[in-house]
């Protein structure tokens, strides 16, 4: 029993001890905003970056990675979505950066990249550094492999998490990040900011995890922990959603229009034991209607595609939703689950380097890290996950694009609900931000001052 247990502590552990190094390259490539971030995240060794889409996410991280490289003589790892790897060796090669990809576990010296799918073939033992490129991701993935990246990165000196979206709706989420990079795991931060509760209903800072007895059991932040959350949560992660939220000017990163039309599709049956429609109340309600107006809400999107002559992105949830829609739009490819690794990303790729005009799929397989600019029109079938909204938008609505952007919502009366819940919840990833942006600026301020001075700075809130 105490060996089970000694092992079960050596298991847990983090590495401590030490933290980053002054930078030794800074390219003049990177923007000043980015200089900034990439600066602290090297002398910090373990940090978080939450930078909006098209901010350059990918120089960002190939320069620490480089620098990691420069100071250890070892090798770094950049862990990333299916088929973003060609977009960052891409990436590399365009500012004299190499990487290599391995998909076997081989560790090539300087920096090598790899699929998360792919990660268990890899040990950390043969990196001084890695690099989870769209990090959010992590938390989609199943608990065993989620307990993988971050035991792979437990015992390491130098991490990086990098996304667009540092869990929007859903702040206990943030513990995620935070175990991965050394600091609280997610049950002692829960234990430490927030509040086991039971309420009817969902309100800011909540995660719903159970039923108790027909209520919801819960958590939520604990009223006079607002403010130390924020201020734990700046002392290892930057977030941005613009240059100016970090002082620096926007003029070159402004985004184009954004059109986002709402088409509600009268069905042609009836529910069950009712006279007319009704919305959906719960899972299994919504589920339902989603599955008997299929037909309907397909046959709209493909109004919406056909003979544009323009790429598009479709996304859908269900597999007969991918399926149906593939045969509606002749000119799409689907990439789906049954589809291999390999498959996924020739196809996600044919896509993002305009061989198909449009893909169909599902938010979860293609909504993370490609960047998809060359297209400017796409259309959703709504769910409760506003990060999957918000990322699927956000592969076509990034700095870099060009045109305005159309996105086409298509739902049913019976989807008011999720409608709604949608709304309320971007609301929520709004305020997120501001007080993420807030006390980040007031972090970085001390931070500069103490360094530039070489004096022990006392923040105000103490």
């Amino acid at each position: 029993m105490i060996e089970q247990y000694e092992q079960f502590i050596v298991r847990k552990s983090q590495l401590t001890g030490g933290s980053g190094f002054e930078p030794l390259w800074m390219p003049d490539f990177l923007y000043d905003f980015q200089q900034s971030l990439t600066e602290w995240a090297i002398r910090q060794g373990r940090a978080a970056i939450f930078a909006d889409c098209g901010l350059g996410k990918t120089p960002m991280q190939l320069v620490w990675a480089e620098n990691v490289v420069k100071k250890t003589g070892g090798k770094v790892l950049i862990i990333a979505p299916l088929a973003v790897s060609h977009q960052t060796i891409r990436e590399g090669k365009k500012f004299g950066i190499e990487v290599r990809r391995s998909d076997d576990g081989k560790a090539y010296n300087g920096i090598t990249i790899t699929n998360y799918e792919r990660l268990h073939h890899f040990s950390h033992e043969d990196f001084a550094g890695t690099v989870c490129d769209e990090s959010s991701a992590i938390k989609s993935f199943h608990g065993k492999h989620r307990e993988l990246v971050t035991k792979f990165m437990r015992k390491q000196q130098y991490r990086l998490l990098c996304t667009a979206t540092a869990a929007p709706n859903d702040y206990i989420e943030l513990g995620t990040s935070s175990e991965a990079l050394g600091e609280l795991d997610r049950t002692d931060m829960m234990s430490r900011f927030f509040k086991n509760d039971e309420r009817s209903t969902v309100y800011a800072h909540a995660k719903w995890i159970g039923q108790n007895g027909g209520k919801q059991v819960g958590w939520r932040l604990k009223g006079h922990a607002q403010e130390p959350f924020w201020r734990w949560v700046s002392s290892w992660a930057r977030a941005l959603r613009k240059p100016s939220d970090l002082g620096f000017c926007d003029d070159e990163f402004k985004l184009p229009p954004i059109s986002e039309n709402s088409h509600i599709i009268d069905p042609t049956t009836i529910q069950t034991g009712k006279l007319f429609d009704m919305p959906a109340v719960g899972l299994r309600e919504e589920r339902e209607e989603a599955r008997r107006t299929i037909q309907e809400r397909c046959d709209k999107v493909a109004s919406l595609i056909n003979d544009t002559g323009q790429p598009a992105i479709v996304w859908c949830h269900l597999n007969a939703e991918g399926d149906l829609l593939e045969k509606l739009i002749p000119d799409a490819i689907q990439v789906a689950g049954k589809n291999t690794d390999r498959e996924k990303e020739d196809r996600l790729w044919a896509f993002a380097s305009g061989k198909e005009r449009v893909l169909v799929t599902k938010p979860k397989i293609g909504a993370y890290g490609l960047n998809l600019q060359h297209c400017a029109h796409m259309t959703f079938f709504p769910s409760h996950s506003y990060e999957e909204y918000y990322q699927g938008v956000r592969r076509c609505w990034r700095f870099g694009q060009k045109r305005p952007v159309v996105v086409d919502v298509v739902s049913t009366p019976g989807g008011e609900r999720v409608m709604e819940n949608l709304a309320r919840k971007a609301k929520q990833a709004d305020e997120m931000f501001t007080m993420l942006v807030r006390y980040m600026n007031d972090a970085a301020s001390l931070s500069r001052k103490s360094y530039y001075t070489k004096e022990e700075v006392m923040p105000a809130w103490l």
